[in-house]
C-alpha cells in the first residue's frame, strides 16, 4: 500500500539512509504505554514503546541519538540525519559546550560500541514560540563526523510535498517515561496511527494545532516526558523517513490523546538551507 504521496527531493547526503540491520537479540522494548498519572510535569514530549516489527529481533533505530548533560543525563532524543547533523526540538534548549549526543545507543546502562559526540553548533528555527510550541525544531551540528556503521546511520528526511495519510501506522521511538519506569534502560518503541488535522484540533483546539504539526496516536501508546526531539518515523518500501518530532501532547501522557509532532516535511527547505550554509 502506497500511503505517502511523495518522497521526492532527498538530497545527497541522506542516499543510503532509513535502512534498519537485522541483528540477534536486544530486541527494542515491548511494553505498551498506558495512561500515566504524572502531576505538575509539563507537557508531553516524547516517544514510547511496543511490539518488535514483524516478529524481528531488528538493530534498534540505528539514527536514534540521546541527548545528555555532562553527568551522562538523558533527557531528550534526536535523530542523526547525516555525518554531522541530528534533528531535535528546539523545546529541549540544548546547549554546545554542556550537552552531548550519544550514538549507537540502546542499553543506557551499557557503553559497549557507542559514540560520543560535541556539538558545535545548535540552530533553533528563528520563529520558535515557547509558549505554543510553534516551529519546535532545532538542528545540531556535531563537532566532527560520524563514522556510519550497522549501529550508527541516518533516517531519511520526507521532502516538502510529502502528504501521510491519516490511519498510516508510524512509530516513535525514546528512552521518556513509561507506564512502570520513569528511567527505562532500554530504547522503546511504540507504533501509533497518523491522526487527521481535522480530528488533532477537534480535540486540541482549531488554533492550537498548526500546518507545521503532524498528530499521531490517542490509539493505546503515547509519547511522554524524556521523549521529546526524537522521531516519528513511517516505513516506505523498507525505507524509514522521518515525518515528525516529539513536541508536546497530554501532561498525563493519556493514551487516548492525540500527540503533536513537528511536522518534518513543513520545514525541509529550511533544514537543506541550514546545512548548506553551515
Amino acid at each position: 500500500m502506497i500511503w505517502i504521496i511523495s518522497f521526492l527531493a532527498l538530497v545527497p547526503f541522506t542516499l543510503g539512509c532509513g535502512v534498519r540491520q537485522l541483528m540477534v537479540g536486544n530486541p527494542a522494548g515491548e511494553i505498551a504505554k498506558r495512561s500515566l498519572s504524572i502531576k505538575d510535569q509539563p507537557s508531553v514530549v516524547g516517544g514510547h514503546d511496543a511490539g518488535i516489527i514483524r516478529g524481528n529481533e531488528a538493530h534498534p533505530w540505528p539514527w536514534q541519538v540521546s541527548i545528555q548533560t555532562s553527568r551522562g543525563e538523558h533527557f531528550c532524543g534526536g535523530s542523526l540525519i547525516s555525518t554531522n547533523w541530528v534533528l531535535t526540538a528546539a523545546h529541549c534548549s540544548v546547549r554546545s559546550g554542556y550537552h552531548y549526543v550519544v550514538l549507537g545507543l540502546y542499553d543506557r546502562g551499557s557503553k559497549e560500541l557507542v559514540k560520543v559526540k560535541k556539538i558545535a553548533k545548535v540552530i533553533t528555527h528563528p520563529n520558535y514560540n515557547k509558549q505554543t510550541n510553534h516551529n519546535d525544531i532545532t538542528l545540531l551540528k556535531l563537532s566532527s563526523a560520524v563514522e556510519m556503521t550497522p549501529r550508527i546511520s541516518p533516517i531519511c528526511l520526507p521532502s516538502s510535498l510529502t502528504n501521510i495519510l491519516p490511519g498510516t501506522p508510524c512509530v516513535t521511538t525514546g528512552w521518556g517515561v513509561t507506564e512502570n519506569d520513569p528511567n527505562p534502560r532500554f530504547l522503546q518503541q511504540a507504533t501509533l496511527p497518523i491522526v487527521s488535522q481535522a480530528q488533532c484540533r477537534q480535540f486540541w483546539g482549531k488554533n492550537t494545532i498548526t500546518g507545521a504539526m503532524i498528530c499521531a496516536g490517542a490509539s493505546g501508546a503515547s509519547s511522554c516526558q524524556g521523549d521529546s526531539g526524537g522521531p516519528l518515523m513511517c516505513e516506505s518500501s523498507g525505507v524509514w523517513y522521518q515525518v515528525g518530532i516529539v513536541s508536546w501532547g497530554h501532561k498525563s501522557c493519556s493514551t487516548d490523546s492525540p500527540v503533536a509532532y513537528t511536522r518534518v516535511s513543513y520545514f525541509r527547505k529550511w533544514i537543506d538551507e541550514i546545512i548548506r550554509m553551515n
